[in-house]
């Protein structure tokens, strides 16, 4: 969670052709705890001190000579790639804040400056705009870890039933053909997942307490199929799934995947409500709800997934160790983000 500590060390800049107003705000921020305040008067400077300094926040005048501040959130844009500009526009002009806040701004102040409302909206801008920042470094990490975990090692192909195997002696340019189609594969599935986040994408901007935990259900999706496929992998391996047990332990990995999913979504509904209620959100209750769906339906379909597509594979002649992982990440992920978000889409207003 982002600490009062993070909000105070976080680096600002402001942006203002008047001395006075530049002065009258670096003394309100120092004096209310933030060390990292820094300031220009010529507007044509900002891009450059941004992409040097990279800003969490700035605080910028609309009306200067040189470049407005229309022109400078223009420039900024090129920079911030993923579009989200850490913007807090400061103008006397009313005309001018719902033309910013379409611009890219993120919130505005009006001048005369009312220092009350200036350290509010300062606190408020910064406190998401660390939380995404941070969210999205752990979201990024999360699914790092989570490939990782899906590399199991297992003697499959000729010892269940598949010639075109990849083994520690076959040559580099074989292994390049047969391993190449899958990664291209897995590259187009890779998008489905993408697609997913981006049909929900107002409702993520409209909430943003759920990219909390959206690594949290696709690391525990994951980890649930990957725990799935592990064990039907060694009973092909060693021989102990017989012909005609499959049925059996689909089902019995799809109850283990439900009743882990119902318990873990316990914990992580309950995380999901203290999140909320500091954050002092109505739809507390609701979002724990939301929560505890979708661990429940994410793990029971992790738990599926994970013991059929390796049985699915098989049959086709393919071999599963090579390739399992790569549609059992598809499947946990699409599903978790799926739900997560569809869920709260329908039921968090």
């Amino acid at each position: 969670m982002i600490t009062k500590a993070d909000i105070l060390g976080a680096n600002i800049l402001i942006v203002d052709d008047q001395e006075a107003n530049v002065a009258l705000l670096e003394q309100t921020l120092r004096e209310a705890g933030y060390g990292a305040v820094s300031s220009t008067r010529d507007s044509t400077q900002v891009c450059a001190l941004h992409r040097q300094h990279h800003y969490d926040l700035i605080l910028l005048d609309l009306q200067m000579p040189g470049l407005d501040g229309f022109q400078v959130m223009e420039g900024l844009k090129e920079i911030e790639a993923g579009g989200y500009l850490p913007v807090l526009v400061l103008t006397a002009q009313p005309g001018h804040k719902l033309r910013a806040l379409k611009a890219g701004a993120k919130d505005f102040v009006s001048k005369p400056f009312d220092l009350a409302e200036v350290l509010l909206r300062v606190h408020n801008m910064l406190e998401v705009r660390l939380l995404h920042l941070k969210t999205k470094k752990l979201y990024e990490q999360v699914l790092a870890e989570q490939k990782e975990s899906f590399e199991r090692s297992a003697q499959a192909g000729a010892m269940v039933g598949v010639k075109k195997e990849v083994r520690l002696a076959t040559p580099w340019l074989q292994s390049l053909r047969l391993r190449l189609p899958w990664l291209q594969v897995n590259l187009l599935t890779s998008f489905a997942a993408a697609a997913v986040v981006g049909l929900f994408y107002e409702t993520i901007d409209r909430l943003l307490i759920l990219t909390i935990f959206l690594p949290v259900l696709a690391d525990q999706s994951g980890n649930a199929g990957s725990q799935a496929l592990a064990v039907t992998l060694r009973g092909m391996v060693l021989g102990e799934l017989a012909a005609g047990q499959e049925k059996a332990q689909v089902m019995k990995e799809a109850l283990l995947g439900l009743m882990n999913g119902a318990l873990i979504g316990l914990v992580a509904a309950l995380a999901m409500y203290a999140v909320a209620a500091m954050h002092h959100l109505a739809s507390a209750p609701m979002l724990s709800l939301v929560v505890f769906l979708s661990m429940l339906g994410s793990c029971l379909i992790g738990g599926l997934c994970g013991a059929i597509v390796p049985l699915i594979l098989k049959r086709f002649g393919t071999d599963p160790a090579t390739a399992s992982t790569i549609f059992l990440t598809t499947a946990t992920n699409v599903a978790s983000l799926g739900l997560f978000l569809g869920l709260a889409t329908l039921l968090v207003k």
